[in-house]
């Protein structure tokens, strides 16, 4: 087989014609030996019986018999024996099957030589020259040194005998398809397998993902291939899990960068309007020394009121600055909600009172979770401040929605005008404002919700805003109790 054709075979047909020609060899090596063995076996018993005949006729040639007298008629399996009768010169002195006896020397013969070594010998369809045809001569040495040599003619009869028994080729014949079927199956079992892996590493060559693949067999090279597919998984979901890691961190370090300059951009606008107006009204006050007591007061109130402003705003920058870089330096303790918000309740009763609004708490018991609380306490205080200063309503409600072992959450709700949906999506970003001069106009430095929501975020919690049907902002608001 050329190597062209050898190559247009699959590895399992190329295994199952390795195996098979290592088993025809097998089988033929054994049938050969076998063979060999048996015949060389049924010589020996051949040269058995004519040994028997020699013998006899030794004894009877040691008992005074003439060699013409001695009938072997007797013996079977063999019909019409030859004897010969050879001298220790190599001369033949008698032989039953020629009138004249031949003048060559027997010396060189195979089984006479045999005979004077070592007693007996025998040898195997060899020609006679002195009849022409051809014989089983088996030859035994006299204690005088003469030689009694049998022989048997090479006829059909006696080739039969002398044939091994085939009966054991067809068992070993139907042994080697035996094998053959078996092994059949055993290379394409092992070759599928082995084309599969092969399979596999031409697609991790390619760098192709493996997300499913079916399972091998459960057995040795099926383990080790199991082992390989889902080593090479993990390791393939290692790299994905390291880029998408990776991609999240630029992500966020973007992100963090895109907010901090959108940040210095919203302070330095936020910034302009008080420090203009603070400026107006310092230049005023010293270019007019001779201004009224009243107008002056007014002018430093509008100073110390915008003073006041970016105090709160500085305040405000501060605190989102310190959510964003340190969440996780933020200080956590087991607090209860529900006294917290009845102190900030308490704390900012009098100031709603004084605007016309009722804060109607209804949370009781105790609400233990995780936190910290000047946060929490920012939360409400900045969701209560919202609600009086931009709602436009009478009332403010405080109440448990649900709680179960995962998380609190509560509903805080004012009954004002609500805003509009189209505003809803932007609630929570930085200094975004619905109304901005009437915004600036309460002293609002527009971080206050988005305070809340990383506040609430940083409780493992989230925040929703939503209009209520009745009329009114609802924030529905969650926090982690683990």
């Amino acid at each position: 087989m050329d190597m062209a054709s050898s190559n247009k075979l699959s590895y399992p047909q190329r295994l199952f014609v390795w195996l098979l020609g290592y088993s025809l060899l097998m089988v033929g090596c054994f049938v050969a030996f076998q063979y060999a063995r048996e015949k060389k076996f049924k010589e020996i018993e051949i040269n058995a019986i004519l040994q028997t005949i020699n013998s006899y006729i030794l004894s009877e040639l040691k008992d005074g018999h003439r060699a013409s007298e001695i009938r072997t008629d007797e013996f079977k399996p063999f019909d019409n024996i030859r004897i010969s009768v050879i001298d220790d010169k190599g001369n033949v002195v008698y032989d039953n099957t020629l009138d004249s006896l031949p003048h060559t020397n027997h010396l060189d013969r195979l089984e006479i030589k045999q005979a004077i070594q070592s007693g007996t010998g025998y040898a195997v369809r060899r020609h006679s020259e002195s009849t022409g045809n051809n014989y089983f001569y088996s030859a035994q040495k006299s204690p005088e040194g003469y030689i009694v040599r049998s022989a048997v003619s090479y006829s059909l009869s006696l080739s039969e005998l002398l044939k091994a028994d085939f009966g054991f080729l067809w068992v070993m014949g139907g042994i080697a398809i035996v094998m053959c079927i078996l092994g059949y199956f055993a290379t394409r079992r092992v070759g599928l397998l082995i084309s599969r892996l092969n399979n596999f590493a031409e697609n991790v060559e390619k760098g192709m993902r493996i997300s499913d693949t079916e399972p091998f067999p459960h057995d040795e090279l099926g383990e080790i291939s199991n082992h390989i597919v889902r080593l090479y998984a993990k390791l393939q979901q290692a790299y994905s899990d390291r880029d998408r890691q990776h991609r999240a961190a630029i992500h966020e370090q973007l992100e963090k960068e895109r907010i901090k300059k959108q940040l210095t951009n919203n302070i330095n606008h936020e910034l302009k309007t008080p420090v203009a107006s603070i400026r107006i009204s310092l230049e005023t006050l010293r270019a007019h020394e001779n201004l009224s007591d009243e107008k002056r007061t007014l002018f430093l109130q509008r100073c110390f009121s915008n003073v006041e402003r970016l105090q709160r705003l500085l305040s405000d920058v501060a605190l989102v600055t310190r959510m964003d870089d340190g969440q996780k330096s933020i200080e956590k303790e087991p607090v209860d909600l529900v006294g917290i918000i009845a102190d900030v309740v308490a704390d900012r009763l009098p100031i709603a009172e004084a605007k016309g609004f009722i804060i109607d708490n209804r949370l009781t018991g105790n609400l233990t979770i995780p936190g910290n609380i000047s946060l929490l306490e920012t939360v409400f205080n900045n969701l209560i401040d919202n609600a009086i200063a931009y709602s436009g309503g009478t009332s403010i409600s405080i109440e448990l929605i649900d709680e179960n072992d995962d998380e609190v959450q509560i509903a805080f709700s004012d009954n004002g005008c609500g805003v509009a949906d189209e505003h809803l999506p932007r609630l929570f970003e930085r200094f975004y404002r619905i109304d901005k001069g009437r915004s600036r106009a309460a002293g609002g430095t527009g971080l206050g919700l988005s305070i809340v929501k990383n506040a609430v975020a940083i409780h493992g919690g989230n925040i929703l805003a939503e209009n209520r049907p009745t009329g009114g902002l609802s924030f529905s608001i969650s926090f982690s109790k683990h």
